[in-house]
């Protein structure tokens, strides 16, 4: 048996794939899309040697595009298996990628009105929406605990990951040659403190770990540090009048948001103003939300019991065209902006950014991971001048990174995720880290259990 690296590695965090390859059978774990700059984004093609056609099965460990973002790919060029993952995750993916589709189309569109000439080839985009909605019927939804058979010889079973709704880490067992052998993919893991989502589970045994680690290197601010930091930042923001700008993942992290806002106006800490939820894909991810509360923690079922709501357009207001995005350019603080992209490499942010960003009187609020070269990370950097619709813009807003609001877990929830595992001595891959990140945590992982670890690059071939 051997697994192909197809992304998150070689220092990348996105574009998350691996192929199982046994002598029975072919299985996918995730088809990420690379996001970040245009080296990253060059490298959104059919990973080399995967024919799709041949893949048996294809598992999902969550829905957020650096894991689902090549999958209409797959399908395009001939894909027609099953794709198991979570029922959430099923129905957060097709919001995701109809959106991602939409996009690609018109990235082409605009590709071929500008560099058109007789004789130059013509822009495809990636796919289209044709092959996102193909999607729904190759959909099988999983429950957690529950192994199931999904190729001859593989079964795969899914556990809370507490990264979004619907994530999950996966253990594959594999029976070949009458031995069986069991892989974990971590997924993406929440952190253990953050509230909405349950916490992460774990298991107790596998001969071969694939480990993620985007802050392998460091913890978040604690999450109360974090939240006092928040509400100072949000009641300052309103006593001045400020225009406050969130880049959010249009699922998850705006719903967080919300959630903490409402808990604010709630306790009285600070008086309700405008909050605006500048993205269709969140618009419509809250109704998944609110059709599986189940799966969402007590300290969110507490909040409603005592008569908040979040997830209730009474503490939001929701923008769905582009003619009420815009409008959002005209109106005065105090008010809150939550627009995608999470990092700031397209969507409606860009635009808010744009018009907003060289206003000191802006507060721009960075709640997520920002992947290098992407205007999110300048941000963070706060260089001086950043480019933004191809002009250049002076960076005068003032800029707070509010990382213990992430949703990977750090050093520490890493570390113990991954103690359950190490008793039982597994060939440990870290992958979805950038260099230092990775190193970091493999030199972590060697101290405390005297394990190495291998930090692949992107085409590699792990053996079992």
């Amino acid at each position: 048996m051997e697994i192909k690296v197809f992304g998150a590695a070689g220092g990348e965090v996105t574009g998350s794939s691996y192929l199982i390859k046994t002598d029975k059978a072919i299985v996918l774990v995730d088809a990420g899309m690379f996001q970040g700059g245009k080296e990253s984004e060059a490298k959104n093609k059919l990973p080399e040697g995967a024919t799709p056609s041949k893949i048996d099965a294809l598992l999902l460990t969550h829905a957020h595009l650096d894991h689902t973002g090549r999958v209409p790919l797959l399908i395009k060029y001939g894909y027609n298996g099953p794709i198991y993952s979570t029922e959430e995750t099923l129905k957060m993916a097709q919001i995701i990628l109809q959106d991602s589709a939409r996009l690609q189309v018109a990235d082409a569109m605009r590709k071929n009105r500008k560099q058109w000439k007789e004789g130059a080839p013509i822009a495809e985009p990636l796919y289209n929406t044709e092959h996102v909605e193909y999607m729904e019927e190759l959909g099988r939804a999983v429950e957690y605990n529950t192994a199931i058979e999904v190729a001859e010889g593989i079964t795969a079973k899914w556990i809370e990951a507490g990264h979004m709704l619907g994530s999950g880490s996966i253990e594959v067992t594999v029976t070949e040659n009458g031995k069986a052998k069991t892989i974990v993919f971590s997924g993406d893991l929440g952190p253990l403190t953050l509230p909405l989502l349950k916490p992460f589970d774990h298991f107790n045994h596998a001969d071969l770990v694939f480990l993620e680690s985007t802050y392998g290197d460091r913890d978040h601010k604690s999450f109360d540090d974090t939240m006092v930091e928040f509400e100072k930042i949000i009641i300052e923001a309103y006593k001045s009048g400020a225009k406050i700008l969130v880049p959010t993942f249009a699922i998850g992290r705006a719903q967080q948001i919300i959630y903490h806002l409402a808990e604010l106006f709630h306790l009285g800490k600070v008086p309700p103003f405008p909050i605006y939820l500048d993205s269709p894909m969140a618009i419509k991810a809250l109704t998944i939300y609110r059709d599986h509360q189940d799966l969402l923690d007590e300290e969110f079922q507490d909040l409603k019991r005592r008569g908040a709501f979040p997830l209730d357009t009474e503490y939001f207001i929701p923008c769905t065209s582009m003619e009420e995005s815009k409008k959002l350019n005209e109106v005065n603080g105090p008010c809150l902006i939550l627009a995608g992209a999470g990092m700031c490499n397209g969507g409606r942010i860009m635009h808010h950014l744009y018009h907003n960003i060289e206003n000191p009187n802006t507060h721009v609020l960075i709640v997520g991971y920002q992947s290098h070269a992407s205007l999110g990370r300048k941000l963070v950097e706060k260089q001086a001048v950043v480019r933004i619709f191809g002009d250049e813009k002076r960076l005068r807003a003032q800029v707070h990174t509010l990382s213990g609001f992430s949703a990977h877990a750090g050093q520490t929830d890493l570390l113990n995720w991954f103690s359950y595992l190490a008793s039982s001595r597994p060939k440990v891959v870290i992958t979805h880290g950038e260099d230092l990140q990775r190193k970091t945590l493999a030199s972590l992982v060697k101290k405390k259990y005297e394990i190495d670890s291998i930090l692949p690059e992107i085409g590699d071939i792990i053996e079992l």
